[in-house]
């Protein structure tokens, strides 16, 4: 290319000509001349502004977050050269800018000074000193270009519909129409940054309407999730939008959108990936498109044994077979004091594992599907309470039986291999959850002997350790309590009569109270024995029932229910696990003890166990 590799004057053709720059330039190079971080909002991915030259003009460019790894690895630097792969002109605030989606660092041209003397192509512009715009292209883009060449006039199944007052007569005048339709956008390339943009996307989710009212205002709203080949994006309708285009948009069907407000993504209120999301306003286009050219749903699965590598609320999408599944319960916020419906079931997958995850509103309260079906969940959060388990949420959705590959997969190995008591699966509850761990500390493996010699939990701060035991008692008195049903609360209610129970600190009666473990085990392993206290999702796991089931087995006053009872607490010994531990000195009767709380626990892995065994053994040899 010589001295100057760069495409010359590309920057004056992506402002001077009315059809898509890939179609007039494509992948041009260009050099940057600048790399500059914005503020950005709270919560948000950090973005770049970079200065980009032709030799001949220069102009600012915002490139997307999904090429921001370049900067930060330092392969995009001040002074390389770049080839513009997806990228598009726009009109900020008055202000020309350069929307670049993907580029590729052209490593091979090296590191230079400026090439060439470029001037500003703003000022350029308003100078009047830019040539007419070249003519277009006689050729039509390839099918590999950024945003394609346009698709064919689909058949109309209704009239464009518009928010707003206006007639529907003049919203049909200036409704999408052929032309516009055929500058279709990615979903993945839209941006606050960019308008006139128009995507062809189908309807995998649609919430029910929800209302609102606090001492501000009141009203309604609804959110879908679009999707099309490069990714979702979430929209949110309100009042009188909600109104136009609830009924308008049914899940399952595909439509041009476009004319709607981009703004940060909420993410407290949205698990959908991508970081912007879209609000129906009064100029908003929807229009029904018959083309079944767009994905009916896309999944990204994690294997449920991988979960203990994702973090914390993060958002997922995991196919398993329902194994178990629970009542139906009733939780009352504290904050709202709603009560909300929730379920809790259990599923499983081929790297044999299990977890738990909960299902709420009218999911929870219809749930019909029976155990051994295989389900795919879309958009669940990642908690680590208990370790790891699962919650939907009202933007989350379930497919049941869907017809994938990894379905019918799945579907064939539960039949043959994974038919059998969930006891046999691992799970993450042995997951440690605290501040320590999540810093990257590691809590050591210690015997009971070893607990006890090296005096942990005699100090100011509590100690941490990881113990393999085996469970030889289990104290049957007070094994549980009565909990509050308030979300996030768990106090001990008190029975007023036989369908009162209060909690003094929600200040709530409810009709009965949710039972939880408060469990005292004795442990024993090679070389001692030690008391272990517990909470409800350790004694879950022992016991392999909920508190309030067993419950319900000991207020049978008969002799086969005494007998269920006992037999409960016989099968539950005998178990090894590992369990996480936290020693602290409390007091007891005045006096001063060292008590051992299990953080979580989980089954042995014998693989790692044994591979760990066979490490210490070369320790020793010689």
């Amino acid at each position: 290319m010589g001295d100057n590799p760069c495409t010359t004057g590309a920057l004056r053709i992506a402002f001077s000509s009315d059809l898509p720059p890939a179609q007039v330039m494509p992948n041009p190079i260009v050099q940057v001349l600048q790399i500059k971080p914005i503020p950005a909002q709270s919560g948000a991915p950090e973005r770049y502004r970079i200065v980009l030259s032709d030799t001949v003009h220069f102009i600012q460019a915002m490139i997307s977050t999904q090429s921001n790894y370049l900067i930060q690895t330092n392969e995009l630097v001040k002074g390389c050269f770049v080839k513009l792969t997806n990228w598009n002109a726009q009109k900020v605030k008055g202000k020309k800018i350069l929307i670049v989606i993907e580029l590729e660092v052209l490593k091979h041209l090296g590191i230079r000074e400026k090439v060439g003397n470029p001037t500003g192509l703003e000022a350029a512009i308003s100078a009047g000193l830019l040539n007419s715009a070249p003519p277009a292209p006689q050729e039509a883009a390839s099918a590999t270009s950024f945003y394609g060449n346009k698709p064919p006039q689909p058949q109309r199944t209704s009239a464009p519909v518009g928010g707003g007052a206006d007639s529907t007569a003049s919203r049909s005048a200036v409704g999408p129409s052929a032309g516009a339709h055929g500058n279709i956008y990615p979903i993945e390339a839209i941006s606050p940054y960019q308008n006139k943009w128009t995507i062809k996307a189908r309807v995998i989710n649609k919430s029910d309407i929800k209302t609102w009212s606090n001492q501000r205002s009141e009203g309604k709203l609804f959110t879908v999730t679009f999707l099309d080949e490069t990714g979702e994006i979430r929209a949110t309708g309100f009042n009188q939008e909600c109104d136009t285009y609830f009924e308008l948009l049914q899940e399952g069907q595909v439509y041009y959108v476009s004319k709607c407000r981009v703004n940060m993504a909420k993410k407290q209120f949205s698990n959908v990936n991508n970081d912007y999301e879209l609000t129906f306003g009064r100029d908003t286009l929807i229009e029904r498109c018959n083309d079944e050219g767009v994905p009916n749903v896309s999944f990204n699965f994690v294997a449920l044994a991988d979960l203990e590598r994702v973090e914390k609320d993060a958002v997922v999408d995991v196919l398993g077979v329902v194994k178990e599944v629970g009542q139906l319960d009733q939780i009352v916020a504290k904050t709202t004091q709603k009560a909300h419906s929730k379920r809790e079931i259990s599923i499983v997958d081929s790297s044999n594992c299990w977890v738990r995850c909960t299902t709420w509103g009218k999911n929870a309260e219809n749930w019909d599907i029976s155990p051994d079906t295989v389900i795919a969940l879309k958009g669940v959060k990642v908690s680590d309470f208990g370790g790891r388990s699962l919650s939907m949420s009202f933007s989350s959705f379930m497919t049941v039986n869907p017809d994938i590959d990894e379905a019918h997969n799945l579907k064939g190995w539960y039949d043959g291999q994974g038919h059998r008591d969930l006891s046999t699966y691992s799970s993450h509850a042995g997951l440690a959850t605290t501040m320590g761990t999540a810093q990257g500390k590691k809590e050591p493996y210690k015997t009971l002997q070893q607990v006890v010699d090296e005096k942990l939990g005699t100090n100011d701060e509590p100690d941490y350790f990881n113990s393999k035991a085996t469970i030889v008692y289990i104290k049957h008195d007070n094994i549980s309590y009565p909990a509050c049903l308030s979300e996030g609360c768990n106090k001990k209610v008190l029975m007023i009569d036989d369908d009162s129970w209060r909690c003094e600190k929600c200040n709530i009666t409810h009709p009965k109270p949710q039972y939880r473990y408060i469990m005292t085990i004795s442990v024993t392993d090679a070389f001692g024995q030690a008391w272990f206290n517990c909470f409800d999702d350790i004694g879950r796991m022992i016991m392999g029932m909920s508190a309030d089931e067993l419950h319900e087995i000991k207020e049978k006053s008969d002799v086969e229910g005494t007998k269920m009872y006992d037999a409960c607490f016989s099968e539950a010994l005998a178990k090894t696990f590992v369990f996480r531990c936290k020693a602290k000195q409390d007091t007891f009767n005045d006096q001063m003890r060292v008590r051992y709380q299990v953080m979580s626990a989980s089954p042995v892995n014998w693989t790692a166990e044994a591979n760990k065994l066979a490490e210490q053994i070369k320790l020793y040899s010689l």
